[in-house]
């Protein structure tokens, strides 16, 4: 069993806001492996079925992103999987728009959903799948930046990336992470590229 997370923050008012492409990531995986994430569980919407093979569970906690945490380690006790079984889909405000990078350990980088969800489960041994958001100058507030909600220019990218990273999963359950990050990862300086 693989636990598949994708982050944001819960409502309409944040559905296209550049912090959920966890969400709209998932959203695209379900949609292309037939599974429906609308069961109400453990503080999630959850989906059950199969990639490649592999049972999966998809999931979108609906606690706000800084406490994704409580959700994610009551999902993994539920299916009992370990935190090394789970893949995480979250925003990256260090990556360009459209660029996906995949991890298959290593610091939160300042994401707050993912700070959450170490200290919750106690481990940051976990596969995660970045997707770029990187705003095209410097911010003050950038946390006004990533509940924006997203023009039409910014959609049809994130509309675009969420089916990357789809892919990205379907090839890291069928084949593993290493694949996934020699086919999918392409070098660029940022911020945080010495901090994992």
């Amino acid at each position: 069993m693989r636990l598949i997370v994708g982050l944001g923050n819960p409502g309409p008012e944040y559905e296209f806001t550049p912090h959920n492409m966890g969400f709209l990531a998932v959203g695209a995986l379900g949609g292309r492996a037939g599974i429906r994430v609308t069961r109400p569980e453990s503080k999630s919407y959850v989906g059950l079925g199969s990639i490649a093979g592999n049972e999966v569970v998809l999931a979108k906690p609906q606690t706000m992103m800084n406490l994704s945490g409580t959700a994610v380690r009551m999902l993994l006790e539920r299916y009992q999987c370990k935190a090394a079984e789970m893949i995480v889909l979250s925003d990256e405000a260090a990556l360009p728009w459209g660029m996906l990078r995949i991890r298959e350990r290593g610091s939160a980088g300042g994401h707050n959903g993912l700070k959450s969800i170490i200290a919750s489960v106690g481990s940051n041994e976990f596969i995660r799948v970045r997707l770029g958001v990187k705003p095209e100058y410097p911010l003050e507030d950038m946390a006004e930046y990533v509940l924006h909600t997203m023009r039409k220019p910014e959609r049809e990218i994130a509309a675009q990336m969420a089916a990357d990273a789809a892919e990205v999963v379907e090839l890291i359950v069928a084949e593993g992470a290493g694949k996934a990050m020699a086919k999918f990862n392409r070098r660029i300086e940022t911020d945080e590229e010495d901090s994992e």
